[in-house]
């Protein structure tokens, strides 16, 4: 997974937790409700579904979200690599520890959304999709459609599917290529372990 696909599914991952449309169950009510656990674990399958190729290309893994510090992205198979995702940008571990990666303008700008996010700021939000919010807090269906001209030329729709937690994440790109990702055996904790402390904080 490269870390343009990666940034992309990260922002659509923590898009999932903010907004403030209103509808039954509307979208202050999705925000509350995702935003209550400070620290969330589970394994992700994503599945990458590219035109030129017959079968999709599968990565799994592991993940923990953490509302105070950003995310951790632990690929396991088909190679093992870890990133995080802080204010400061995307980090990818080698062997001398953190490095960040470039920020690119498509990568920057869905990193600024994603970072919109977890600081609670809804305004680039609305500038940048129209929300459709669909279901109640059990099972619900939020789907994105960009209105910025930059997010435009990179998807075509979004949709995020869950119920307490974030459960399914379907990226529709312009070009015709699609990503799929599964968040499985999701859970909510208070606080970090000690070795993710310090992944977050080295």
């Amino acid at each position: 997974m490269t870390a343009k696909t990666l940034s992309r599914v990260l922002c659509v991952l923590a898009l999932s937790c903010l907004s403030s449309l209103a509808s039954a169950f509307d979208l202050q009510q999705l925000s509350a409700q995702l935003a209550k656990p400070s620290v969330i674990h589970g394994d992700f399958i994503q599945e990458k579904h590219l035109r030129a190729l017959p079968q999709p290309l599968t990565s799994k893994g592991k993940f923990v979200l953490a509302k105070d510090y950003g995310l951790l992205w632990q690929l396991a198979t088909p190679l093992k690599q870890d990133y995080r995702i802080n204010a400061t940008g995307i980090a990818r571990r080698d062997a001398k520890g953190w490095q960040m990666l470039p920020n690119k303008s498509a990568g920057a700008e869905q990193n600024r959304l994603f970072l919109a996010v977890l600081q609670g700021d809804s305004s680039g939000l609305q500038r940048d999709f129209e929300l459709q919010l669909r279901g109640d807090a059990q099972a619900w269906q939020l789907t994105l459609t960009p209105r910025s001209l930059l997010l435009q030329q990179v998807f075509k729709q979004i949709n995020i599917d869950g119920g307490e937690l974030v459960q399914r994440i379907e990226l529709l790109e312009t070009q015709g290529d699609s990503t799929v990702l599964r968040m499985i055996d999701s859970s909510s904790a208070e606080s970090l372990s000690d070795a993710e402390h310090h992944d977050f904080v080295d």
